[in-house]
């Protein structure tokens, strides 16, 4: 249906993709696997029409096509599904799933034709909220199957999903999974993205790997499996750590007590229900459970993000109360948020500028900010968190998602926390980061550091964590080891094992 001939794509002296064939066929799935900065999105942002290739040729029922924009690629019948959401927060789900493309009626625009569309689309995403709700209201989950409905309301020939599944739950993701089965059944052709490569593999029917801007490998279903994805990735095992050990937990770092927080959109329902914790330093703890567990509501409410109903948290003894975020920080607390564009980052700064944004303080000479110190400062979180990129001047968009995540994580750590919150921290990062990310947790754990990290991957669970805390409507429902199975924490969040 569409064929990609030697594409080359340069952005000033660095080549992202070098002479990259890749075929896209009728009715099949066909999974693009790779390292963060292995050129996967710049070639889908080519076939989408967003860029333009430096060199190469793009082939559409076998004649030669150029694509000048995204609006002149979906009248061909190609559809992207970004990794980074492109809602627009302050319009409606209706809104922005016809934005750009709204059903006219007799004296403007047909909203009731519009609403009722949009209802069938929520209803087939099995998403149970109204079509004028605010997309600013809705959670990243919920959020990223608006972006999939959007796509899906086009009727694409070719539907291209970049990380679709990020921030879904398992349940979820079975839903995407039966409409990506009838939309093959009816000869739409996906291409699909994704760094959970487990997940991958029960929807692919052939794969392709891209390293370092160039194919590496390409297979059929029956021919490839976990590792020989990950051995033409990076040419490791799929090793995400083991928790560390070697070393005693010190006193109770963090200590929640009877913690609730209510639903700001319905305050008779508890999010966070009279929950208790407490967290040693030195320990790692995994927070497992579906979307609406309060998993993040939890995170947020420690680090003094969101308001708290009833209930005390306590960071080494000391009582958390009226503090903010800010001081909650310079205390020792530091959050990784879910949505790293958000809430993590400034788009409009440098890698560099960000990384050094919230520990300024450190880069004071004689009261006055030292240029040269906040240098330093920045090239050494990126050595410490092992960002891809050419220097702290290179601007941050211009990273891949994996690397825009470690910069937020080396920002954190650059505070120097007590007690560090990850919420989904693995979130956009493919296999050979995650391994980086965890490891680093684990090696500052064993100095000292309290990690609490949240997850919707069960593997993730059983990595480097030393209890796992699994969440049911806010509450805890279970407790495990590392020596847990991925079927008693599925059933012990309420999450079908066939799942």
């Amino acid at each position: 249906m569409l064929e990609a001939r030697d594409i080359v794509k340069n952005y000033g002296g660095v080549r992202a993709l070098r002479g990259v064939n890749f075929d896209i066929r009728s009715g099949t799935v066909t999974t693009l696997f790779g390292e963060n900065g292995a050129g996967k999105s710049t070639l889908m942002k080519i076939l989408s029409g967003v860029e333009q290739p430096t060199s190469g040729q793009i082939l559409l029922d076998g004649k030669p096509v150029t694509f000048h924009s995204t609006t002149d690629a979906r009248e061909r019948g190609i559809s992207i599904i970004h990794q980074e959401l492109s809602l627009a927060p302050n319009l409606s789900v209706r809104d922005n799933i016809f934005l750009g493309r709204e059903i006219p009626g007799r004296t403007g625009v047909d909203y009731a034709e519009e609403d009722r569309q949009t209802r069938e689309l929520l209803q087939e995403m099995q998403l149970p909220i109204e079509p004028d709700t605010m997309v600013a209201d809705l959670r990243v989950g919920q959020q990223q199957i608006i972006e999939i409905a959007r796509a899906l309301s086009v009727n694409s020939r070719i539907l291209i999903m970049d990380e679709p599944t990020s921030a879904l739950a398992a349940s979820e993701v079975q839903v995407l999974f039966g409409i990506i089965n009838d939309l093959t059944s009816r000869g739409v052709a996906i291409v699909y993205i994704s760094h959970h490569l487990e997940e991958a593999l029960e929807v692919t029917d052939h794969a392709v790997v891209l390293r370092d801007g160039s194919m590496t490998a390409r297979g059929e279903r029956a021919d490839i499996d976990l590792e020989w994805i990950v051995r033409n990735m990076v040419g490791d095992n799929y090793d995400l750590g083991a928790p560390p050990t070697g070393y005693d937990f010190g006193d109770p770092a963090l200590s929640i007590r009877n913690l609730t927080v209510l639903d700001p959109e319905n305050p008779e329902r508890a999010i966070v229900n009279g929950l208790s914790l407490d967290v040693k330093a030195g320990e790692i703890v995994c927070l497992y459970g579906l979307m609406g567990s309060g998993r993040t509501e939890l995170l947020e409410a420690i680090a003094g993000r969101g308001a708290v109903s009833s209930g005390t948290v306590l960071l080494e003894g000391q009582k958390l109360d009226r503090q903010t975020l800010a001081e909650r920080i310079e205390m020792g607390i530091g959050l990784v948020p879910e949505d790293r564009q958000r809430d993590g980052l400034v788009q409009t700064m440098s890698v560099g500028k960000n990384l050094t944004l919230s520990s300024l303080r450190d880069c004071l000479v004689n009261g006055v900010l030292s240029r040269r110190a906040e240098r330093t400062h920045a090239d050494q979180l990126i050595a410490d968190v092992t960002v891809k990129t050419d220097g702290p001047d290179i601007e941050i968009g211009a990273l891949s998602g994996g690397n825009q995540q470690k910069v937020v994580i080396g920002k954190v750590l650059g505070t120097r926390p007590r007690v560090m919150l990850l919420d989904e921290p693995s979130r956009g990062i493919d296999v050979g980061a995650k391994g980086e990310v965890f490891r680093l947790l684990a090696a500052r754990a064993a100095e000292g550091l309290t990690v609490v990290y949240s997850t919707s991957e069960v593997g993730e669970c059983l990595s480097i964590a030393h209890r796992i805390i699994v969440l049911n409507r806010g509450r805890i429902s279970a407790e495990f080891g590392p020596d847990a199975t991925k079927e008693m924490i599925m059933a012990a969040s309420g999450e079908a094992v066939a799942a």
